[in-house]
């Protein structure tokens, strides 16, 4: 199979995606071009006097000029509030806090290796697609543990690696997003379209759990699809596997401190999930308003999320002896905090690109304009969505970051969208969906190299042309699984998450 792949059209027109991706630069160079572009921008349309009519108010909204005296005064007095202001940087940062002890403590690596060495053997596949799934709940540690435990186990039970490590790969990746419980990314990205939002509606606020509902159900039915590409498609055209020659053992197996360590985890996880219970369940409890609402409690998931991976991740390392004293506690969260590194660098120039277009007016004047001639043409309804997320998963061949993409698209497609009927909450699932199934296909994702290291210890000629042979099923399945789901979601009117509506009304 690798040789055929190498040589042939599809590694051609692979080569020819790598190098123009190659030539793009890199995310932070990207949005300062950007910020180029709407300086550029806001003095040419005001200028030329460009504006629209908001829908809501009836006033008409002119473009900004930020290259005159008012606006460069404003950029250089407000840069420094613009970035520590920045929603993403402070929510992502504490998360991180917490997953950072999760994942050095060990903790994550080991509930990744119980998760799938726990199952039926008739379930295994389905359980290492979910088992990716669910593990963007620690970044890394899907792409780091899970790929090639995937592949140790199948060929563990005499079953070709490469369709395992494919499976994790699938869930991982390709599965992007759907996860049963609320990730860093929740937060993240809603931070991104509240703002986008309140360009139309100034109070709007999109929670963390805007998409929980939606996200949660694509876990089984992305399992069952990515089951159904491994055992029907994928093993039948790898066939049975022949080792090139000797083969390192990885054992899946928990040690029994390892257990030990988890049991503990388990229970300070159940105590942590008691106390929250506590705190928001009774109706005069300490995260509910003075009105019985909920939004204290969904305001503070994440600092929960902090104390719901830090407190076990401290139980795990301190039976299992990864953690010692309160000096190697301090070490990986310094550790964590160091690995944002390029995050933090990327949040400023985000935080200005943002602000800059909202300051210019060019956001709202082009989604007045898009929404107008969108609804002129008659392209609403289910089409308009499908076309959305077909655009989202393009651009995510070439732009690998959901965060980056979405800084960049939220501030246009969610007030286009709120224009024409759809709700931010809508718009962002959306998104989500078009920014998963086409990861595992782009040569340009950071950890595409890492499979590829992954597969060649048990097939060496393996190159990209191979993975993506391997991974192509798995995007088209999980395309015409996901798409149709959100489309039933409309149909429906479903939630999705809570109060998190399918429509915008004003």
């Amino acid at each position: 199979m690798a040789e055929k792949t190498e040589s042939g059209f599809v590694q051609k027109m692979l080569d020819k995606v790598e190098r123009a991706g190659n030539k793009l630069p890199q995310p932070v160079t990207l949005f300062l071009i950007l910020i180029a572009i709407v300086l550029l921008s806001s003095w040419i349309a005001s200028m030329f006097n460009l504006g629209a009519v908001h829908p809501g108010t009836g006033k008409r909204i002119e473009a900004v000029n930020l290259l005159d005296g008012a606006g460069i005064q404003r950029i250089f007095t407000s840069m420094v509030k613009t970035f520590t202001d920045f929603p993403p940087l402070g929510l992502v940062l504490v998360v991180m806090l917490g997953i950072g002890v999760a994942e050095r403590s060990g903790l994550i690596a080991a509930a990744l290796k119980a998760f799938v060495s726990s199952v039926p053997s008739k379930l295994i596949t389905f359980s290492i697609v979910t088992a990716g799934m669910l593990s963007s709940l620690a970044a890394d540690a899907g792409y780091v543990v899970l790929i090639p435990l995937g592949a140790a186990i199948f060929h563990g039970m005499k079953r070709h690696p490469l369709a395992g490590l494919a499976a994790a790969f699938a869930g991982v990746s390709g599965g992007f997003g759907a996860n049963l419980f609320l990730t860093s990314l929740d937060p993240l990205l809603a931070a991104f379209t509240t703002p986008a939002a309140q360009i139309i509606d100034p109070k709007y606020v999109v929670d963390a759990t805007a998409n929980w509902y939606i996200m949660a159900a694509s876990v089984p039915i992305v399992g069952i699809a990515g089951t159904y590409v491994t055992e029907k498609i994928l093993e039948p055209r790898l066939g049975k596997f022949k080792p090139e020659g000797e083969i390192e053992a990885t054992t899946n197996e928990l040690t029994p401190i390892e257990k030990k360590g988890l049991r503990w985890a388990g229970i300070v996880i159940l105590v942590c999930a008691v106390v929250i219970g506590f705190m928001f369940i009774p109706e005069n409890s300490v995260l509910r308003g003075e009105d019985g609402s909920l939004n204290p409690f969904f305001v503070s998931i994440v600092p929960l999320m902090l104390f719901i991976f830090f407190l076990p991740g401290l139980a795990y390392g301190l039976v299992t002896k990864t953690v010692k004293s309160d000096k190697e506690v301090a070490q990986m969260t310094s550790e964590s905090m160091a690995s944002m590194g390029g995050y933090i660098v990327l949040s400023f120039a985000a935080a200005q690109f943002v602000a800059f277009f909202n300051w210019s007016n060019l956001g709202l004047i082009v989604a007045i304009s898009g929404a107008d001639t969108l609804k002129s043409v008659g392209f609403t309804g289910i089409p308009l969505i499908v076309a959305f997320i077909l655009v989202s998963s393009f651009i995510n061949i070439i732009i690998g970051s959901a965060s980056a993409k979405w800084a960049i698209m939220a501030p246009i497609f969610v007030p286009m969208l709120m224009l024409m009927g759809y709700s931010p909450e809508m718009t962002q699932a959306a998104y989500r969906i078009g920014d998963s199934y086409t990861n595992i296909l782009t040569p340009l994702l950071p950890y595409f190299p890492l499979v590829i290291v992954f597969a060649q210890k048990y097939v060496k000629n393996v190159g990209i042309g191979t993975i993506i042979s391997a991974m192509l099923p798995f995007a088209l399945v999980f395309a015409l699984v996901r798409i149709p789901m959100i489309i039933i979601w409309m149909i429906f009117n479903l939630p999705l998450g809570p109060d998190a509506p399918m429509y915008y009304v004003p």
